[in-house]
């Protein structure tokens, strides 16, 4: 028998024999792989076929850059407390001056001049928290000399000389020592009202020019 197989495999052509090598092969290989094998077999082809595709549409998607957050503004130097700034007093007439009371509706003090030859005349105006609008020159009996004048801290005027304290309440109330020099004041028809004479009398805290040595 086995001679007449040899026989029949040596009458068969080149390809023939290929061929029924090939599917000796192929029958060994389905009888030997067992289920599992051809799972796992599966599962690795899944995985790796997978792999590529991600791999793939990541190399194609762009790339963002992280979010970039500017850096804070630098803030303003917070400047030093400049001394009130003189406004120029205006004469209406010859006889008065004369400023809108809704000037100080909001209880700050506002400082003025008043040219009166070569001196200059400093006086403020300010409301208080009573509500009566007050006036006073911008200088005292004790520390005019000294030329500094006073400040507003709340609801106080304060000596920029000797540092002492005075309420708004007591401004043409108190006078002498180092009380804010009073200054005649008249609301009338929605005005505070100067008598010009009377600013000139406060000339005599501005004349530096008596002071002794000058």
């Amino acid at each position: 028998m086995s001679k007449k197989r040899n026989h029949s495999h040596e009458l068969m052509s080149p390809e023939e024999k290929a061929a029924a090598k090939k599917a000796a092969v192929l029958g060994a290989s389905e009888k030997t792989m067992s289920l599992p094998q051809i799972i796992a077999i599966a599962a690795g082809l899944a995985i790796l076929t997978g792999g590529m595709l991600l791999y793939a549409a990541n190399k194609f998607i762009p790339q963002t850059s992280p979010a970039v957050t500017s850096a804070p503004a630098e803030t303003a130097a917070v400047q030093p407390a400049q001394p009130p700034q003189a406004g120029q007093a205006i004469a209406q007439t010859a006889e008065v001056v004369s400023y809108p009371e809704t000037m100080f509706l909001d209880k700050v003090a506002k400082f003025f001049t008043y040219q009166h030859g070569n001196l200059t005349i400093k006086y403020f105006i300010v409301k208080s928290t009573d509500g009566e609008i007050r006036a006073a020159f911008d200088a005292c009996d004790v520390c005019w000399p000294a030329g500094k004048g006073y400040e507003q801290q709340g609801d106080e005027m304060v000596c920029r000389n000797c540092g002492r304290r005075f309420p708004t309440i007591k401004i043409n109330e108190v006078q002498g020592g180092c009380n804010p020099s009073p200054l005649n004041r008249e609301i009338k028809d929605g005005q505070v009202v100067l008598q010009v004479k009377e600013i000139q009398d406060g000339a005599k805290y501005f004349d530096f020019s008596q002071l002794s040595g000058s």
